[in-house]
């Protein structure tokens, strides 16, 4: 079986793989290869089946940031009518620059520096999702400082397993997020004595690329469980925000959708009186991206043949990382379905680790090719590095039949102005 970009905007049409309508191969020729294109429609339509899903609760949905940071990207949430959730003032300084209102940003994280602290609340932001707390205790002192009041939400670790990969699972007892559930009530009674602290409500997050309901269902049972007792403990709560990492398909997979999802959250909290904050990532972004690369030599190696590409594990780190699939397409469309050969796909940086796939049944490439990756709109670009002295690969917004840069590509020359040779440094002989 050959891989197919799973999404409706990454289409064949005239023998040519197209973003909407915008042929890639016109793309590559003006901006060279390897490049992330995004397309507009992907992430307004992501957005819309959500807020429908949604629709008659109390909703605010907070783009998450750490998916996929680009300024227009953030942008085009922001026009949408979304918020914002940042992990660091790096994000937060992003979306306020990005038109995202202050009202509407979130910021979580567990370690948030004196600094951010400061940011968030001459930024106004709507509220700090504490996860310690010795960080309370630190909001509350910048916060007094300030002569402000900071609004905070207590982030809690449910001990739940969200049964996706164990790097990006964040609700288990022994993961680093968030307060353990049993310290609830201390921890909120707590924040409610603390000098300048508003607790609101509580936060949770139990990891990305779910796949399965059943770990939202039983996260959400036990939020709600927290809640009661806080009720009945004498404190407000009056906002929940639930997270976000519903999955995508990558490969084969078939992740729940919005309404499911939605099912999910109006049995178990939505009975609560409280405004809820969602903050997808993934889900509104993943599929709405692919990296266009060009296959540079095709060597044989051995067991298989081996297409050496442009894109490397510092453009898309994803596979390097957690042997994470991503499909891969050519961009000219096959003729004649043509018997397909299993193929290594691998990158130019030196680490064997730089591969893309082992043994993928691909059609027959040869140099110059172009190939496109994938669901590459989620950490992808935004986890890219200079690794090897290679610039990151530039960004491309596609709506209809147009395209802009949205990041442009560097040169080495841009790498090196970065940094300085001390002038006590003595020169290399013969300089």
């Amino acid at each position: 079986m050959t891989d197919r970009v799973p999404s409706p905007d990454f289409t064949y049409a005239g023998g040519t793989l197209c973003a909407e309508a915008l042929p890639l191969s016109g793309i590559a020729a003006e901006v060279g290869t390897p490049f992330y294109c995004y397309s507009l429609a992907g992430l307004a339509r992501n957005y819309r089946a959500l807020e429908a899903a949604l629709a008659g609760l109390p909703a605010t949905i907070c783009y998450a940031l750490k998916a996929n940071s680009n300024q227009a990207v953030i942008a085009a949430f922001a026009g949408l009518g979304a918020g914002a959730d940042v992990v660091s003032g790096g994000e937060l300084r992003r979306a306020l620059a990005a038109g995202v209102p202050a009202g509407r940003i979130v910021f979580s994280g567990v370690g948030k520096t004196q600094e951010e602290i400061a940011l968030a609340l001459r930024s106004g932001i709507h509220q700090l999702n504490a996860e310690s707390e010795a960080e309370l205790d630190l909001i509350s002192a910048v916060a007094a400082g300030a002569g402000v009041t900071a609004r905070v939400s207590l982030r809690i670790n449910p001990d739940v397993d969200a049964r996706t990969h164990d790097k990006i699972s964040t609700g288990r007892k022994q993961d680093k997020f968030g307060i353990a559930i049993d310290r609830t009530l201390p921890a909120y009674a707590r924040a409610a004595e603390l000098p300048n602290l508003a607790p609101s409500g509580l936060a949770m997050h139990i990891g990305s690329q779910l796949l399965s309901l059943a770990p939202y269902r039983a996260a959400f049972g036990r939020l709600a469980e927290q809640v009661r007792a806080l009720r009945a403990a004498g404190h407000d709560v009056i906002s929940l925000d639930l997270g976000g990492g519903v999955g995508i398909t990558y490969r084969d997979e078939a992740p729940p959708g919005f309404e499911d999802y939605a099912a999910v959250v109006r049995e178990t909290v939505g009975g609560l009186g409280c405004d809820l904050m969602f903050e997808p990532g993934r889900s509104m972004v993943g599929n709405a991206g692919v990296l266009v690369a060009r296959v540079l030599y095709l060597k044989d190696g051995g067991l298989r043949p081996v297409a050496v590409v442009d894109a490397a594990m510092n453009d898309l780190a994803r596979p390097a990382m957690y042997g994470a699939y991503h499909a891969i397409v050519p961009v000219t469309q096959p003729q004649n379905s043509p018997d397909c050969v299993e193929t290594d796909v691998v990158g130019p940086i030196c680490e064997s680790g730089d591969t893309f796939a082992v043994a993928r049944s691909l059609p027959p490439l040869a140099p110059g090719d172009l190939v496109a990756f994938g669901s590459a709109g989620a950490y992808g670009s935004v986890m890219s590095s200079a690794y090897n002295s290679r610039p990151p690969a530039p960004e491309v917004l596609v709506s209809g039949e147009r395209f802009a840069v949205v990041r442009a590509r560097q040169t080495v020359d841009d790498l090196i102005r970065q940094e300085a040779v001390p002038d006590w440094l003595e020169p290399p002989e013969g300089a």
